[in-house]
């Protein structure tokens, strides 16, 4: 038996790491694919182009992310220092450990646009969950101060 594209649900983990849109885990979050393209790699499209769902839900939701970064940094330098201690060893007698926070340094450098990324797509998931039904019910719209008139009329001025 053959799955239909259409009725395929994308897996959670795949769609983070390749920065999809939460909702329906087919459109690209980000403008450009590459991580590296240091220009424009942080360019997100407004809504996403599958679905439509809207990228920045709230004034200020991407301050959230520097929660998720720190996480995922903490997280790099626990598994390289892991391996290093593992496959090198650690030393009080040479600078085995000073070469570790080297190679941890140049690691983070190197992994920092990925990371940026990735934590702006796990922070999406956590407020825009999967919808299987995407494709015939529309996103939820937030309310933005501002784009509305106000609904009690004695605010207004």
């Amino acid at each position: 038996m053959s799955i239909d594209k259409k009725d395929h649900k994308p897996g959670y983990l795949w769609s983070l790491l390749r920065h999809k849109c939460s909702r329906c885990r087919m459109g690209d979050m980000f403008q450009v694919r590459s991580s590296y393209n240091l220009r424009s790699f942080m360019k997100m499209n407004e809504r996403c182009p599958v679905c439509g769902q809207l990228m920045e839900i709230e004034v200020g939701f991407w301050y959230g992310t520097s929660y998720v970064s720190y996480a995922l940094t903490v997280a790099l330098s626990v598994a390289t220092c892991v391996a290093w201690w593992a496959l090198i060893g650690f030393s009080l007698e040479d600078s085995r450990f000073f070469l570790w926070m080297g190679f941890n340094m140049i690691a983070l450098l190197l992994a920092q646009p990925y990371l940026m990324r990735l934590s702006r797509a796990i922070w999406l998931s956590f407020f825009v969950k999967y919808n299987a039904h995407w494709r015939e019910e529309k996103p939820a719209e937030p309310e933005r101060l501002g784009s509305k008139a106000p609904a009690d009329p004695s605010i207004a001025e």
